[in-house]
């Protein structure tokens, strides 16, 4: 795998793991805007689950590729959802937020899945 690939994999696990860590720490810039978005609160800690799987097997990906690629699709199907849910409630607005995590998740899946 070449470095660039490397790089990238690690910039999108860092960033989806800083966003499953501020879900689990409530941080009011995430858990506001969930509540707006009618997401129930039952939910949040498996969405916070879901990302931090999905940032730790970014990081396996670079060991282990089908890992990773599996990770990368888990992620982009999860950012997707958090379009939809966005589009659902109306809040236009916010649909950029989703997908600046989508983008580098399905980058490194690409890179690890063609490296």
């Amino acid at each position: 795998m070449s470095t660039t690939a490397t790089v990238v994999v690690i910039i999108a696990a860092a960033w989806v793991g800083f966003s499953a860590f501020s879900l689990f720490t409530h941080k009011a810039y995430v858990v506001d805007n969930l509540r707006d978005y009618g997401v129930p609160e039952s939910w949040w800690p498996w969405l916070g689950t879901a990302k931090a799987l999905g940032a730790a097997g970014l990081l396996v990906g670079l060991a282990v590729p089908a890992v990773g690629v599996a990770a990368a699709a888990g992620l982009v199907v999860y950012f997707a959802g958090a379009v939809i849910t966005i589009v659902r409630a109306g809040t236009y607005s916010h649909i950029p937020f989703p997908l600046l995590y989508l983008a580098p998740a399905l980058a490194a899946g690409v890179l690890v899945g063609t490296g």
